[in-house]
């Protein structure tokens, strides 16, 4: 029997029932003209032999004789032509089963390897399809999807021996600035706070690559996090509603982008505005007041290095805000959007960040 992971190949059909279908379409079509010729071919016969019989009659009984004929041609090929098309009713029917089931058995590794498929992920590229059987077109795919893995695997573990290394040697020469600069420059020296703030603005861009980089590779380990929690810690005044629901992913990425968000917020605001951060159940919500950004420009926003129209490129962020945050909510299993507040609302933006929730407290506020 198909069950519901079969890949579906049209509105609501599987690749099995459309060959079970053209299987016994294709019966039907040719068994319906097989019995036609049958039919025709019974007919002439009926005839020549009608005439044979009525030409040893009588001639009184000629004219009897062609009736009777008639009669009995007709009534046999009516009943032939009925039985005719049962059988090839019951036929066609024993047909599509025999279609579905030989579709099953030939369909039933592409099943299996779908299914392997499917349970991969970066953490166990390690695992392979294994298909085996005859040397045919199903066991060449399962042996092409194996070697893809392969390459899969070798890239992602170049990309985390590469974000290993890169986070220490990345980081040992802009420490070792630092210092050089704190000790050998005084502290009257006008470029000393110039070359620090840089330096500083280095360390922050290259933290917020490799964090980047760490989301967008997923989450190797999960934990039962109270959202609520983890908003209050980086947000004293956040009103909390439903305890913010208890999501399972990474308690410190989870932190990182609530940080990211209230920064952004605080960081792009106007003098005396507000900041206002809300959790209902799995769905953070962050508004602030601030310059009115162009509807146009909200979705560039999510993306790395993209500020709105008249930021500073050498202000203290480094562009990657909010990309961050979608990073970590799409690891978490959620999404981010952002809307553009009016001047009659006081500018700004409004973020939302929804995340998948498994339990959701009883109700509470901080």
């Amino acid at each position: 029997m198909s069950s519901a992971s079969e890949p579906l190949l049209g509105s609501g059909s599987t690749i099995r029932t459309r060959i079970a279908l053209v299987y016994g379409g294709v019966f039907l079509v040719l068994g319906a003209v097989l019995l036609l010729v049958v039919n025709l071919l019974v007919l002439a016969g009926t005839d020549d032999r009608t005439d044979a019989i009525v030409a040893r009659a009588g001639e009184g009984a000629a004219v009897e004789a062609y009736r009777i004929g008639d009669d009995i041609s007709r009534a046999a090929g009516e009943q032939m032509f009925m039985w005719s098309c049962m059988a090839l009713l019951v036929i066609a029917c024993g047909a599509v089963v025999v279609g579905w089931w030989t579709a099953g058995r030939v369909l039933r590794p592409v099943h299996e390897m779908t299914a392997r498929a499917r349970r991969l992920s970066e953490r166990n590229l390690h695992e392979r399809i294994a298909a085996s059987g005859p040397d045919d077109e199903l066991k060449e795919l399962g042996d092409t999807i194996d070697a893809l893995l392969g390459r899969l695997e070798t890239a992602f573990d170049s990309q985390r021996r590469f974000i290993a290394n890169a986070s220490h040697e990345l980081r040992t020469p802009l420490a070792t600035q630092r210092a050089a600069i704190q000790v050998g420059l005084d502290d009257d020296c006008e470029v000393r706070q110039i070359l620090l703030d840089t330096n500083r603005r280095s360390e922050r861009l290259i933290d917020g690559l490799l964090l980047l980089a760490r989301s967008d590779r997923g989450l190797a380990e999960r934990e039962d996090v109270v959202l609520g929690e983890v908003v209050v810690e980086e947000y004293e005044d956040a009103v909390v509603a439903l305890g913010g629901g208890v999501v399972r992913g990474s308690r410190v990425l989870l932190g990182q982008l609530v940080r990211n968000l209230v920064a952004n917020a605080v960081a792009y605001n106007v003098p005396g505005g507000v900041v206002d951060v809300r959790v209902e159940g799995g769905v953070l919500t962050v508004v602030n007041t601030g310059p009115v950004v162009p509807p146009e420009q909200v979705d560039g926003l999510f993306e790395p290095f993209r500020r709105g129209e008249g930021r500073d490129r050498m202000g203290p962020g480094a562009g990657l805000g909010l990309s961050i945050v979608r990073s970590i909510a799409v690891a978490h299993g959620g999404s981010v959007t952002a809307t553009a507040r009016s001047a009659a609302e006081g500018g700004g933006l409004a973020v939302t960040v929804t995340l998948p929730v498994t339990v959701t407290p009883a109700a509470s506020s901080s």
